[in-house]
This record gives C-alpha cells, sequence and structure tokens, in this order.
C-alpha cells in the first residue's frame, strides 16, 4: 500500500497539497516533551535540527540528531511561518493571478511539510509510546490549522476569482490541473459554506482527527499485544525448520529461552497457519489476528470506527453530498459509487463460483483427515498448501531459499535498469533512523542523480503491520531546476534466523516488488509543483506498483535474481513452470477476500443514517451476507481493524482502488507482452506515465500510453476468472 496520508486529517491535506508525502525516521530517546501549548519560540530554536537547514549529503534528514523533544517546538513553528505566508498572499494588494496566488499557496507550508514527512513517518515504522502522546496531542493543533486555512473567505476568494478566469489565462496542463485541484480542494475543505457550517466542519474535524488517531494506535497495540507461546515441540509438528527458528529466537528475546513465540505479525502468521499440523493452535492464532480490535478492552476500536462513520455521514451531507462514498468518489477515477460497485459485482460474480470449487476441493482433503467436519477458515492456508503441493509439486519451502532478499531486491534494481536505465548504488554515508535500513542513491540512464532510496523490510515493536511506500521529499522544480525525491519502501518481511539471510516466501518477493513500483512512481517524476504529485487519484496510484509485479513472476526475469543462496544455482526451468502453472491456484479465495473488504467498506460509508446503538459486529455480517460471502472465508480486514479506512481517509470508500488498478496494470502489462518485456519504446510511454504524476487527468495520460481505455478482459484472464469461452 502507498502511504500518503498522514496520521491526521491536517497532515493528510499538507501531504496531498504542500508536498508532505511519506512515513519514516528514527530520533534519539529524550527527556519527556512540554504537552503544554507551545507559543514560547526561544526553546533554542537555532539548534533545533528539524528547523535548521539540513547539512547532510543530498539535504536527508539528520536522523541522528533529532530528538522527541524537538517535535512540537519545530511543528509550532513551523505553522506559525504557514500562517504567515498565508497571510501575505491574502493581504497582497495586486489582483489575484495563478502565480500570486495559486502557486504562491501550492509552495507554501514546505517547512510544515518537511516536519511532518519526519515525524509521522516514525509514527508508522519506528514508533514510541511518547511519540504517540505527541501525536495525539498535535492532532487538534493541526487540524485547526487546516481548517483556517481552507475555511478562509479572504483566501478563498482569491483563489475563486483565479479560478473564474481559467479560459482566459495561458496555463500549461500541468498548471490547469493544479488550478482546479486547489480550487475543489477548497469547495470539498467547507469554503463555500456559511459560519455555522464552517464551525461545525472545524468540530468535526477535529474529532475526525483525534478518532481516526485512537484507531491507528490501538491496532499497534493489538499487533503488539497477542502472543502464543508454544512450550511442547510436539505442537510445533508441520512447521519449518526456518519458522522454528525464528519463533525459538523470538521467545528467547521475551526472556523465555526453550520455548517458540507466535505473534499476529504476517512473517509469524502466515507460516503457523499454512503449516502447522495442531488445528487448534491454528485457530487460536487465527482468532486472534481476525478479533484485532473487537475484544471489549482499552484497544477496543468499534466505538471508534462508529464515531468516524457517523462524523463522515455528517460531513458528507454538510458539504451537500448524499453519503461520504459520494464524497469522496467525486475526487477519483471511479466518480460515483455506482461505478464502483459496477466493477465489484462484475468481479464478484467471475469469482465466488471458483471460491465455492476451492472450498470444495480444499473440504475433501479435511474430510480425509477429520471425517464429518467441516471446513474453517483457520484450515483454508492449511489445506491449500497441500493442495497445491500435490497438485503442482510445489511448496513455500522449496521457494525460499531462491529469493534472499538482497537478489530479490537487486532483481528490482535490474527491473528498473532494463526498463528506463536506472542505477542504486549503496550509500552508507547517510544518516538512517533504524540500523536495519539500508540507503541507495539513485542515477539516471545519463549518470545524472535521480534521487535517493531506503528501504526498511524487517518486523519491530515500534513499526506497523503491512508495507508501504513514503518519502522524506518530494520531487518538485525549484527556478526551473528539478529538486531531487527522497524516497522509503518498509516493510515486515521474515527476518533473518541468526547467522543466516532473509529468504522471503513468494508472496513477499510480490510486495517488494509492489512497493519498489511506487518508489519508481515517485523517483521517475518531473513535475513542477508539490500539488502535482499530491493530485494523483487513489485508484490510480496502485497502477505504477501493481504492474511492476508482473516483472517479478516472468521466467526471463526470474532467471535473472531467484538464485540459490548457498550454491548460486539459478532457479531451475523445472521450478519456474511450476510457479507458472499454479499462477492460478486459489485465485477465487484471494479474489473474494479482498472483493469483500471492498463492500464492507462501501457499505460503511454508503450509508445515510446510523442507530446510537449499532452492533458493529451484526452489521458487517450483515453486509457479507448480503453479498454471499461463504462461511469458509474471513473477509480480508474486518472492521474493526480496518486501518486503510478507519486510522485515516485516504482509502475510505477507496479500498477498491487495488482492483481497479489491477484492471489499468494487466492491461498495461499487455502492451509490453505485445512487443517485449522490456521494448524501449512501451518503457520510454510508460515512463511518462509515471513522470507525469497528477499533473493531467490519470485517463488522459494512460490512453496516451495505450491509446484506448482499458478492458477488465485481461485482469479476468490473468486470474483465471473468465469461463470457458469468454
Amino acid at each position: 500500500m502507498l502511504v500518503v496520508a498522514l496520521a491526521t486529517v491536517l497532515a493528510a491535506y499538507l501531504a496531498r497539497r504542500f508536498g508532505a508525502r511519506g512515513d519514516e525516521p528514527k530520533p534519539k530517546r529524550a527527556a519527556s516533551w512540554p504537552h503544554a501549548d507551545v507559543e514560547n519560540r526561544d526553546v533554542n530554536m537555532t539548534s533545533n535540527p528539524l528547523l535548521a537547514e539540513y547539512t547532510t549529503p543530498f539535504k536527508v534528514p539528520p536522523f541522528h540528531q533529532i530528538q522527541e523533544a524537538h517535535y512540537v517546538p519545530a511543528f509550532e513553528e513551523a505553522m506559525r511561518r504557514h500562517r504567515a505566508e498565508i497571510a501575505a498572499i491574502t493581504d497582497d494588494p495586486k489582483p489575484p493571478d495563478f502565480a500570486n496566488t495559486v502557486e504562491a499557496l501550492d509552495r507554501s507550508g514546505a517547512l510544515l511539510s518537511r516536519i511532518s514527512r519526519v515525524f509521522y513517518g516514525l509514527l508508522s515504522a519506528n514508533t514510541t509510546d511518547e511519540m504517540a502522546k505527541i501525536a495525539e496531542a498535535l492532532s487538534p493543533k493541526l487540524s485547526k490549522h487546516q481548517d483556517d486555512i481552507l475555511l478562509s473567505e479572504r483566501l478563498f476568494a482569491r483563489v475563486e476569482a483565479v479560478h473564474r478566469q481559467k479560459a482566459a489565462l495561458t496555463l500549461d496542463a500541468e498548471q490547469q490541473t493544479l488550478l482546479e485541484e486547489l480550487y475543489q480542494d477548497f469547495v470539498r475543505g467547507g469554503a463555500a459554506l456559511d459560519a455555522s457550517g464552517k464551525a461545525r466542519l472545524r468540530e468535526i474535524n477535529k474529532e475526525l482527527a483525534l478518532t481516526s488517531l485512537a484507531f491507528k494506535q490501538n491496532m499497534l497495540k493489538e499487533n503488539n499485544a497477542f502472543e502464543l507461546f508454544i512450550s511442547r515441540e510436539a505442537d510445533l509438528a508441520g512447521l519449518p525448520e526456518r519458522v522454528r527458528a525464528a519463533a525459538a529466537k523470538a521467545a528467547e528475546d521475551r526472556g523465555k529461552r526453550g520455548q517458540w513465540l507466535f505473534t499476529l505479525h504476517k512473517p509469524s502468521l502466515i507460516p503457523f497457519i499454512q503449516f502447522s499440523d495442531r488445528r487448534a493452535l491454528r485457530e487460536q492464532l487465527l482468532r486472534g489476528y481476525i478479533s484485532r480490535g473487537g475484544n471489549g478492552d482499552a484497544r477496543d476500536n468499534r466505538a471508534n470506527l462508529s464515531r468516524i462513520v457517523r462524523l463522515r455521514m455528517e460531513k458528507a451531507k454538510l458539504l451537500g453530498h448524499e453519503t461520504y462514498a459520494h464524497f469522496q468518489l467525486a475526487a477519483r477515477m471511479a466518480s460515483s459509487p455506482d461505478k464502483v460497485r459496477a466493477l465489484l459485482d462484475r468481479l464478484w460474480k467471475a469469482a465466488l463460483p471458483v471460491a465455492r470449487r476451492e472450498a470444495g476441493e480444499l473440504q475433501a482433503l479435511l474430510e480425509k483427515d477429520r471425517p464429518g467436519e467441516k471446513l474453517q477458515p483457520w484450515d483454508w492456508w492449511y489445506y491449500a498448501e497441500k493442495l497445491r503441493k500435490a497438485r503442482y509439486d510445489l511448496d513455500d519451502s522449496e521457494l525460499r531459499p531462491y529469493f534472499k532478499l538482497e537478489n530479490t531486491l537487486s532483481g528490482a534494481f535490474t527491473v528498473a535498469q532494463k526498463l528506463y536505465g536506472l542505477t542504486f548504488q549503496p550509500r552508507d554515508d547517510l544518516p538512517v533512523y533504524h540500523e536495519d535500513v539500508r540507503a541507495y542513491e539513485v542515477k539516471d540512464s545519463d549518470g545524472s542523480h535521480l534521487g535517493l532510496f531506503y528501504v526498511d523490510y524487517f518486523p519491530r515493536a515500534g513499526k506497523r503491520g503491512g508495507a508501504w511506500c513514503g518519502g522524506y521529499r518530494s520531487q518538485i522544480k525549484e527556478g526551473g531546476e528539478r529538486v531531487a525525491p527522497v524516497v522509503v519502501n518498509v516493510g515486515n518481511f521474515s527476518a533473518p534466523a541468526a547467522g543466516k539471510p532473509a529468504l522471503l516466501s513468494f508472496e513477499e518477493v510480490e510486495t517488494l516488488f509492489h512497493e519498489f513500483g511506487h518508489a519508481l512512481h515517485s523517483l521517475l517524476a518531473d513535475t513542477t509543483y508539490p500539488g502535482s504529485r499530491a493530485s494523483i487519484r487513489v485508484d490510480f496510484v496502485e497502477l505504477p506498483s501493481q504492474v511492476l509485479e508482473n516483472w517479478a513472476t516472468e521466467p526471463e526475469v526470474l532467471r535473472l535474481y531467484a538464485k540459490h543462496h548457498e550454491t548460486g544455482e539459478v532457479i531451475p526451468d523445472a521450478l519456474v513452470q511450476k510457479i507458472s502453472k499454479s499462477r492460478h491456484f486459489n485465485q477465487g479465495f484471494e479474489t473474494v477476500e479482498y472483493l469483500a473488504a471492498c463492500y464492507l467498506d462501501m457499505a460503511w460509508h454508503e450509508l445515510t443514517e446510523l442507530p446510537e446503538d449499532l452492533d458493529v459486529a451484526a452489521f458487517e455480517e450483515a453486509a457479507l451476507d448480503q453479498i454471499g460471502l461463504i462461511p469458509e472465508i474471513v473477509v480480508r480486514y474486518r472492521s474493526s481493524y480496518f486501518e486503510h479506512i478507519f486510522s485515516g481517509d485516504w482509502y475510505a470508500a477507496g479500498y477498491y482502488s487495488y482492483i481497479w488498478s489491477q484492471v489499468l496494470d494487466a492491461d498495461a502489462f499487455a502492451a509490453f507482452k505485445e512487443t517485449s518485456l522490456f521494448d524501449p519504446k512501451t518503457a520510454a510511454a510508460f515512463r511518462h506515465l509515471l513522470e507525469r504524476g497528477g499533473a493531467e487527468d490519470p485517463m488522459v495520460l494512460y490512453k496516451r500510453f495505450r491509446g484506448a481505455e482499458p478492458g477488465i478482459e485481461p485482469l479476468l484472464r490473468r486470474k483465471g476468472l473468465l469461463r470457458q469461452g469468454e
């Protein structure tokens, strides 16, 4: 997933409009910060590294100098400077035009954006309890700061004046898009409301910021709280040695040497439910995962999500929209809930029968072990792995030795080199925020500096789950000169056991390529304004990431990087053929569990009213029953831990975006297959699409690349969901 929205409503706005896009950093531990309002700027501001000009190579954040006590004073000073920049725009006696209003506003708040990247990156990747407290205290301040901008009558009057003149202005495509997006930001931000409406919108935004942050923090605590310790070696039956070794190390790190620890983090959870012969333990672990945020304790998220939904409903109506889904989708490629549901319904109709057939096959395997018992969600991964091995003679333990992390990353670099001529050089001299982080300088085909790329791949207690792409600096142009981006990929891949390399599962390989595709989108950017990166539509932004996954599994590419970590042997053709033959395996399950989450997202955000005594579990069950989700499959994200849609609004009524982008990526990759994987002409055309970001309408960019709008058939064919004869 690409992380654009930051942890609060304001930070999300700053990310989109004023250039703050990203996730990361690691300051030193420091004394507690002052919790009271910080208006005194005499806190030795000149020595605050967040406010000073960076003197590091390439002006990257000086992580080694940053302390937690620096954040609040830095945010306060940055907001003060931003207010001064806004005042200079509104007080300008000259008539409003593109340069003194639109461009000036788009480039304002640069310091606040820079600080936000560092702070909110750390909050996701390497947080502490103190950072969580800082975020909670900052949230209402930042929400107010956002509203002060978007609800300013004088500022909106200037933007509106320029917008009225747009037909008479001489603007290029990027400037036209920037003007339109900025104007819509103000309208969608409530600038056209009356005084009472604006006042209520401020209250809503403040509450949403705090409640979304609470949802996110509860999830981090939930992920770290669950522990399954195993003390009997017999209960490890079926688990590969690498899984046992990782669990033994995890237990030893908790002071329980001689035991084995399994957690809800994916590198621990998935192998267990995939290989463990102990059905009761598989059930215990999976129930722990799917009950997160709904256990009736201090970390329960149901009240938070109900509050978020209620506030979003009110906000949508206040701004003149039927539902929050209508509000969100008005600014996306899909444009309306009807179009989203039309796509979901077509895919669901194709995928559900396949999932039912798969369930029947797994039920037959279960019957052999446990006659008369019914297939359960904690059985699916286990018997699917058995079926895959039986049908294709392929299992995870056979593949992992060929997917050493360093080799896989090198493979992604090789694809970028062959497509676009890029090279990645390690830079050990750059400051990093954690010892696991590695930094690379990226150079273009002519040897010029293109950007910097950080990777941070292993789980730790302070990192939220999942994988994402963020950044410390977005690409823009200043005085006609390109400012190079600083991009980071963050993941939670299988960590190496003592003295052994990190070996990835095939799913982790695809995730690495996915996030690297996001990174290339940012690294190759070649636009002028901060807002041009911010304006990328949520249902377009997954195209660059998902399309790159295709290269990861192509036989020609596998042979470039998939080499045995001990012998250096290139992955055998027989194994490559097994991977190719199994590409449609379990696609019913994967598609249905994902689509169910899309429907659930839409169900929450198409509500027009919400009862005070809402039963979250009952609502969720009714929504999933309506689409006919089979009981053997659990929706990918249950409501109480659906972070995509409740810890921020980027994917709210937008989780469908992944499949919408898959339609684009399947069609786009077909263009390469029609020529060759590394066809220079096709690659150059696709690079142009990546460079433009949100500088133009995304469908215009896509049609310029492909010559037509995409069809859905390439995606259905890739997933093996087309019926005979289609």
